[in-house]
């Protein structure tokens, strides 16, 4: 069978088994839509949180980040990973006792203001927005590829699944639905990793594998023979730092206090019973996670590997299949510079923008790619100066690895079953936060307090279903790679929520006025900075105009540092929060009584 057959028989299996899940779990109260009814048992919760944590970002782009920018894209497996740590200790523990739905609702209670609790609202809203776009690119890529559909389509129809069991299920179908993603996307990204480690090197573990030395290549180390490829292409080593190490740190800073900031992670600890269930179920969450954290720098390796071996100084009537088929899916583009028919792909880049290919229509009317001499598809883009011919889009890496490595088909629909599972999970748990913070916090909290509890069942599913569209949007029109994207909501939420609430459990002295203050000045700031250098200034290609050598990407943890001045300046000349407020504090730190089953506040 080819790979689209493939390809159809298990999303479609797989699609079948989340739709049929949500309508089993169909949630029929406010608990069950918001929180799952608090009675997900720890190791269910610590594969779906795993699930959830797992997005596009972590399935697709991270090890195509890792495959071009090598040692300097490990910023993001230290600063995800470590982010989850912190969350596990110092965050979901505590926000579990508290008890509430939301992080806006926690915000709002522990500094006694509405105007606290807008604010944070509205950095909710804001971050789940710019994450979810990064979810809704990645659906996209994949059902481009893989179901012979535009990325428009691909969009459409990732918008109806996440549509259907986000707004009929809420957190209950979510989390069960998110189990068995997790299955699908773990054992999608593990087979051709495996397959792949045993072609390179022999060795069947890839997180060994990618450390081995090379098949056929008398006792040369894989990363060696990687450094010599990339070299030789013009490339810098890929085993070496290029990026300042300030920027590299801030990035690595920004991404792991963004994670314990991230509001669809934390509501997922409010699912289980106990405090003590939250700390077991972040355990497996943590095992889960580092089983594919562990495997995408080996996977980074491999991909980047085969490509430099398989692509240049080829001419295009000789290049495998798949290439042909990611150009037409508009994630691979050569431009024929010398026209001398063959692929050069040295360091720097080909032309100008993204792939803008040139058509026509035939007699029929329908749209075909015009092309060259060399049947190359014709490209409206401008070449720019130098070698180099070749476009690659990050984000294919690990969508293309079997297809290069010669891969079974049924191991190639997989993984896009897998990149399916990984983005959808997430792209589900964001805009139930999304939909959430705006019927729970906005509607009822703030505007209408006497609302009943089907009232605001329903507002919950018509925000859920508004959010599915504004999600679409944003993945028809993303502002970069999915990592990139995913890597500015971690910014802002390091700029945000993660000093409010670290402050909120472990400081008595903070209070609204400080809280407030902090995180309007650190989201501002970081946004106003990304917004600048990514798309005002495009300085992106020129660190030199960064502040202090700092990129867009690590200016969160420049917008976190601010956050915590301000608060602290202006709670220092505001009045102390009021006694009940200390004695709350002083309650969520208190250790639960071991038969303790925690009520979910809605106060």
């Amino acid at each position: 069978m080819d790979v689209q057959y493939w390809t159809y028989l298990i999303v479609g299996l797989t699609f079948a088994l989340y739709i049929g899940i949500a309508i089993w779990a169909k949630a029929s109260t406010t608990g069950e839509f918001y929180i799952a009814g608090k009675g997900v048992p720890a190791l269910a919760n610590g594969m779906a949180t795993a699930a959830d944590w797992m997005s596009a970002a972590s399935f697709l782009g991270m090890a195509g980040i890792i495959s071009f920018a090598g040692y300097d894209g490990s910023v993001y497996l230290m600063g995800w990973t470590g982010g989850y740590v912190l969350l596990a200790l110092l965050l979901a523990p505590y926000l579990r006792k508290f008890g509430h739905f939301t992080v806006p609702d926690f915000v709002g209670d522990r500094y006694y203001s509405k105007t606290a609790r807008v604010v944070a609202l509205f950095c909710a809203i804001f971050i789940s927005f710019t994450y979810v776009c990064g979810q809704m690119r990645g659906v996209g890529i994949v059902f481009s590829k893989f179901l012979d559909v535009s990325i428009f389509w691909g969009v459409i129809i990732g918008m109806a699944i996440v549509f259907f069991y986000a707004v009929l299920g809420g957190m209950k179908g979510i989390t069960y639905t998110q189990v068995a993603q997790y299955c699908v996307l773990i054992f999608a990204f593990m087979v051709p990793a495996i397959f792949i480690s045993i072609q390179l090197t022999g060795n069947p573990i890839p997180q060994l594998g990618f450390g081995d030395t090379a098949v056929g290549s008398e006792g040369v180390y894989l990363l060696d023979k990687l450094d010599g490829l990339s070299q030789d292409l013009g490339f810098a080593k890929y085993t070496e730092r290029q990026g300042s190490k300030l920027d590299l740190f801030a990035i690595t800073l920004a991404l792991m206090v963004g994670t314990a900031g991230l509001p669809h992670v934390i509501i997922r600890f409010y699912t289980v019973k106990k405090v003590s269930a939250a700390r077991v179920s972040a355990f497996w969450a943590l095992l889960f996670i580092a089983i594919l954290y562990t495997t995408a720098p080996a996977v980074a390796v491999f991909a980047r590997t085969n490509l430099l071996e398989t692509i240049p100084e080829k001419a295009y009537s000789e290049v495998p299949g798949w290439f042909k088929k990611w150009e037409n899916a508009d994630l691979i583009a050569w431009i024929d510079k010398n026209k001398d028919g063959k692929i050069q792909y040295v360091a720097g880049k080909s032309f100008e923008g993204k792939p803008d290919y040139a058509v026509t229509q035939n007699d029929a009317g329908d749209t075909i790619p015009l092309r060259g001499t060399n049947d190359e598809r014709l490209l409206k883009n401008k070449p720019t100066e130098g070698a180099n011919e070749l476009f690659v889009d990050r984000d294919i890496m690990v969508l293309a690895n079997p297809e290069i490595a010669n891969l079974p088909n049924w191991v190639i629909a997989l993984v896009a079953a897998g990149g399916l599972a990984a983005a959808l999970s997430t792209a589900a748990g964001l805009l139930l936060v999304i939909s959430t913070s705006v019927a729970h916090d906005f509607v009822k909290k703030t505007i209408n307090p006497g609302m009943s509890d089907k009232s605001e069942l329903i507002v919950a599913r018509m925000a859920a279903a508004i959010a599915v569209l504004i999600a679409g949007y944003f993945g028809l029109h993303p502002p970069g790679f999915v990592a990139e994207v995913v890597a500015f909501a971690f910014g802002l939420a390091a700029a945000s929520f993660f000093p409010a609430i670290i402050m909120g459990i472990f400081s008595k002295r903070m209070n609204r006025e400080g809280a407030i203050t902090g995180m309007i000045v650190g989201i501002t700031f970081t946004t106003a900075y990304i917004i600048y250098f990514q798309f005002i200034n495009k300085a992106d290609s020129n660190p030199d105009h960064w502040w202090f050598g700092i990129s867009p990407k690590g200016i969160g943890a420049v917008g976190m540092l601010l956050n915590f001045i301000v608060s602290f300046a202006v709670s220092a000349v505001t009045p102390k929060p009021p006694q009940d407020v200390v004695d709350m504090i002083e309650n969520i730190r208190q250790p639960e009584d071991e038969d303790e089953e925690l009520e979910v506040s809605d106060h």
